[in-house]
């Protein structure tokens, strides 16, 4: 049987999986849906954020109004007339009239212009022109009604106005109007840190749903990828295995066209390159038909014991030993599956299991099978193989002298749809002890159970 891998196998071999078409192209698939997936996101909380940042603001907004026209309100409420005139004591010891916004009051002369006539204490306020002042206080008095609005200030910041109408207490006519000026950022700070709060959380609430939809492409990708690779590695199988017998065919058809004695002396080899041949076609359609149809195997309550004597039975006749040893034994398996699996047990020690004192006779083997429960097992008497090489032997291409390549592969996926295993220990007095099973038996009176030691 095959001799111990070569370490750099498993290396290779996991090159391979991360230089494959198949992974790269699932790749760029997978940025592609968490490119979507995170604009479509950021798309969301950016709409989310923008409204939650404006409705904020118009709220400090209409708190702010809701506070300068209380303001404008109590002021207009403490003016009043006397035959001496307009009267504003009452304005200057009240609280609407100190600190922010400040309070101004525009009062309309005989001519008809506008001139203030008293100024709130407080911290200085957006300086916005007298003229706006005058115009915002003009608008309020020809239309009898409260005037808000928002102007630039002399250093271009926004800066809020309200303007208010007072009466002449007798004839109710229009002289003047209470005007306040408020400055925003008293009140949107709060707004300003709501609006950086949600932004930052927004950009972590991004680059989190960045992360989960690459996790979760690359999840829901899985199948894909592991389709997308068998269905590479069986092409690879093909191409690499049906490389071997189709060149001996070729070449033994040139050779035969120029050879005197005709094609009678190549047929033999011919003829062994298209059974190697068949049997690489069988190896990859069965892989194949693994790959596809997943744990769907078509298993069915089948003589285990009875196929493997009709494989036995199979095997060309040659220079080496075949015996048996086989007890009844009924399991539930797929027979076609299970039959390939046999047969490539039985090509492999054949192959490369020549006593070492027959090792220059090529062919030479002494091989016996032995079947007990749902177990098969094949011994040899080569070269020798311990259980911590098989891994790295059922590999695809890891066959050295002439194998299949991946019929040691392919048993251990059979084994594996059967819920069952290949393993391998080195028999006693040399040689190998290949053992297959097919998971757990079938009850019924043709059970014959205990391990396989022949």
């Amino acid at each position: 049987m095959t001799g111990a891998a070569k370490p750099a196998g498993a290396a290779r071999s996991r090159a391979d999986r991360r230089r494959s078409p198949a992974r790269r192209r699932l790749r760029r698939l997978q940025f592609r849906l968490t490119l979507a997936y995170t604009l479509i996101t950021l798309a969301g909380v950016s709409a989310l954020s923008w409204m939650v940042i404006r409705t904020d603001e118009r709220s400090w907004r209409g708190a702010a109004y809701d506070e300068m026209d209380q303001r404008a309100a109590v002021s207009t409420s403490l003016i009043y007339y006397t035959d001496a005139g307009l009267q504003l004591d009452g304005l200057h010891d009240d609280e609407a009239t100190r600190g922010t916004p400040r309070v101004r009051v525009l009062h309309a002369d005989p001519d008809g212009s506008l001139r203030p006539v008293f100024t709130s204490r407080g911290p200085a306020d957006p300086a916005v022109g007298a003229d706006r002042l005058a115009a915002l206080a003009r608008s309020a008095m020809d239309r009898d009604d409260t005037v808000r609005t928002e102007e630039p200030d002399a250093r271009g910041a926004t800066a809020y106005l309200l303007a208010r109408p007072f009466h002449h207490d007798e004839t109710q006519e229009v002289r003047g109007a209470v005007v306040v000026v408020g400055d925003p950022s008293q009140w949107m700070g709060e707004h300003r840190r709501l609006a950086a709060s949600v932004l930052v959380g927004a950009g972590l609430l991004t680059a989190l749903a960045a992360a989960t939809g690459h996790l979760l492409s690359g999840r829901s990708l899985r199948p894909a990828w592991q389709s997308l690779e068998a269905q590479e590695r069986m092409l690879a199988d093909a191409a690499h295995e049906l490389r071997t017998p189709v060149a001996v065919m070729r070449s033994s058809v040139d050779v035969a066209g120029t050879d005197p004695r005709g094609l009678d002396p190549h047929l033999p080899r011919i003829r062994r390159a298209t059974e190697r041949l068949a049997d690489v076609v069988d190896n990859v359609l069965t892989r194949g038909r693994l790959q596809a149809a997943g744990q769907d195997l078509r298993a069915v309550p089948l003589r285990l014991d009875q196929l493997v004597e009709q494989a036995c039975e199979e095997v060309p006749a040659g220079p080496h030993v075949l015996t048996t040893s086989l007890d009844a034994s009924v399991v539930t398996a797929d027979p076609a599956l299970v039959r390939i699996a046999v047969r490539n047990l039985l090509d492999n020690a054949l192959r490369h299991g020549r006593t070492p004192a027959a090792a220059h006779s090529a062919g030479h083997a002494e091989v016996h099978v032995v079947v007990r429960g749902a177990t098969v097992a094949v011994a040899d008497r080569g070269p020798g193989i311990a259980a911590a090489d098989l891994p790295a032997l059922t590999e695809r291409f890891r066959s050295p002298g002439g194998g299949t390549g991946i019929g040691l592969s392919l048993v251990s996926e059979i084994a594996a749809a059967h819920g069952g295993s290949l393993t391998a220990d080195l028999r006693p007095g040399g040689g190998t002890l290949v053992r297959l099973s097919l998971g757990p038996e079938a009850p019924g009176p043709a059970h014959a159970g205990g391990p396989a030691r022949p």
